[in-house]
C-alpha cells in the first residue's frame, strides 16, 4: 500500500473541522452523535482523509458503545495499531495504515468470530452503500 502523506496545513485546509480534530489530532467525537453510529445501510466505509475502503457493513454490530463498531477491518493490512497510553489507560489506537489517521481504537470484547470491537469515530469514515 502507498503511504499518504500531507503537511498538516493540507488536511487542515481539506478537512472539516471535526474531522481534523478527530483524524488528525487524535481526538474522539462524543458517543451517539456521530452520523453512523446507529446506521445499518449496507456498504463499503472508507476512511474519510484519504478514501482507503476500511470496514464491511457486514461486519458492523451494535456494541452499545456509542460509536460505529465492527468485529474486523476488510483486511489487516488497511489498519495500524498502536499503544496509547493517553488519558490514564492503556488502550490499542486503529488509524489507517495509507494516510496513519487516527479512526478510534479496538478492545478485546467484541462478539464472534473474532472477539473484537473496532470502535469508530463515524467522523473518520465515510459510507458507500451498496
Amino acid at each position: 500500500m502507498d503511504k499518504l502523506e500531507k503537511p498538516l496545513d493540507s488536511w487542515r485546509e481539506e478537512l472539516s473541522d471535526a474531522q481534523f480534530h478527530v483524524c488528525r489530532l487524535g481526538g474522539t467525537e462524543r458517543a451517539f452523535t456521530g452520523e453512523y453510529h446507529a446506521t445499518k445501510t449496507p456498504g463499503i466505509y472508507h476512511c474519510a482523509c484519504c478514501g482507503e475502503a476500511l470496514f464491511d457493513s457486514d461486519a458492523k454490530y451494535d456494541s452499545g458503545s456509542g460509536w460505529p463498531s465492527y468485529f474486523q477491518p476488510l483486511a489487516k493490512d488497511v489498519i495500524t495499531e498502536l499503544e496509547d497510553f493517553s488519558h490514564g489507560m492503556h488502550r490499542i489506537e486503529v488509524r489507517c495504515a495509507r494516510c496513519d489517521a487516527h479512526l478510534g481504537h479496538v478492545f478485546p470484547d467484541g462478539p464472534r468470530p473474532t472477539g473484537m470491537r473496532y470502535c469508530i469515530n463515524s467522523v473518520s469514515l465515510k459510507l458507500e452503500p451498496r
